[in-house]
């Protein structure tokens, strides 16, 4: 199930333009590894490994309400590199893929020429403003790479909400991260980087 999360769509301009396919890709990937990170975190605990302790039964536990049992290092460790930061990553690429999709020259717009045979019907229309306020409004129709622009700011600003939850999850159950996500997932990344680069 995390393996799916990562795995990285086709990159191309259509699958940016086809807002429904990119939206249910980061939907996916974030139900899969982020919205259920308390099930993910809970999978990490191995019951069985310590072997049962009969004398667990004589006393109740004494943890606090609300206080979940601490996740062992390596566990973490593994979850973060393999499973967490790998989705993020994947979602990022996506993202930044996008964004020079919208931010780059549009040649195939299929509504291009529309626009322009508007605006130019626009330009000759003759406007009385005093029989019609509203008809010296022209707004013109948005190009696709302005809607993907748009998507693409709220996608963003959707992804540090969901990473600063989870990452607010992962450092109550690891106790180990004194970092915010930003800083431990650059991390992640200059390593994985470095691993990824052919030795000289």
């Amino acid at each position: 199930m995390a393996s799916m999360a990562s795995d990285r769509p086709t990159l191309t301009p259509q699958f940016c333009f086809n807002q429904t396919a990119l939206r249910d890709f980061l939907r996916l990937s974030r139900a899969t590894i982020d919205d259920s990170i308390t099930q993910n975190l809970n999978s990490l605990l191995t019951p069985g490994s310590t072997g049962f302790d009969p004398s667990s039964t004589q006393a109740r536990s004494t943890l606090p309400p609300g206080t979940r049992r601490q996740i062992p290092p390596s566990s973490c460790r593994f979850f973060k590199d393999k499973v967490l930061f790998p989705s993020w990553q994947v979602r990022s690429d996506v993202i930044n893929y996008c964004v020079s999709v919208a931010t780059s020259p549009d040649p195939d717009d299929p509504d291009a020429i529309l626009r322009e045979v508007e605006s130019a019907k626009a330009r000759e229309t003759i406007v009385d403003e005093r029989l019609d306020p509203y008809s010296a409004r022209y707004l013109p129709r948005e190009a696709r790479t302005e809607m993907l622009a748009n998507v693409l700011r709220n996608e963003r600003g959707v992804e540090s909400i969901i990473r600063t939850r989870s990452w607010q999850l992962v450092s109550e159950r690891c106790g180990d991260e004194s970092r915010s996500f930003e800083e431990a997932f650059d991390e992640w990344r200059r390593q994985h980087d470095k691993a990824q680069s052919p030795k000289q």
